[in-house]
């Protein structure tokens, strides 16, 4: 059974290890591999938004719900990052800094009970390409909201300093869109549409 206080102190503990980000990440695939027992102590995902689990200078959890439709622009994390999805699906754009800019180098696309590593130097965006909340644990080496770190338009990829609040607006916009559509009665399950 997945118990919230259980599953921080672990990972709280595997920041002893020689390797503390790869005994996290298996601590996240032990935890994502019975994805409803996550749902069962956190709630069935029903609003996208950051969740913070625990937040301390050394280790951030949240549980982040990606609204259906939604997609975050480029962004870093300044830290290492482990990301396990208990719910729907996340597709990652991968990003490398050239001379000109951002350029696309790849992405990965996660799926329930998919774990997966982040460099501390990764840049990406995320988008969740169906019409359902996406539940995901990220658990990052640091504080998550205290490191100063990037953001970059989605269009011209200009890079700015990232803005919490900006992203939980996302968020919030992402909800409201959903909500507007469910009113409406869309029946519309792709996303693409």
């Amino acid at each position: 059974m997945f118990e919230l206080e259980q599953f921080i102190e672990d990972c709280r503990r595997a920041l002893a290890e020689s390797v503390p980000q790869s005994a996290i990440k298996e601590i996240v695939a032990r935890a994502t591999s019975r994805p409803g027992e996550i749902v069962k102590a956190l709630g069935e995902p029903t609003q996208g938004g950051l969740n913070t689990l625990h937040r301390s200078p050394d280790l951030t959890i949240l549980n982040i719900i990606w609204s259906p439709c939604m997609t975050l622009y480029p962004h870093d994390h300044r830290m290492w990052a482990v990301i396990g999805l208990y719910g729907g699906r996340e597709d990652n754009v991968f990003y490398r800094r050239t001379s000109d800019g951002l350029r696309a180098a790849g992405g990965k696309q996660l799926e329930t009970s998919d774990t997966v590593s982040l460099g501390k130097d990764v840049i990406h965006s995320v988008t969740n390409p169906r019409r359902l909340f996406t539940g995901a644990i990220h658990v990052y080496g640091g504080d998550f909201f205290g490191v100063p770190r990037s953001e970059w338009d989605p269009v011209t990829f200009k890079e700015g300093p990232y803005d919490v609040e900006r992203a939980k607006r996302i968020f919030e916009e992402a909800n409201l869109k959903f909500r507007a559509e469910e009113e409406a009665g869309s029946t519309i399950r792709d996303c693409s549409a």
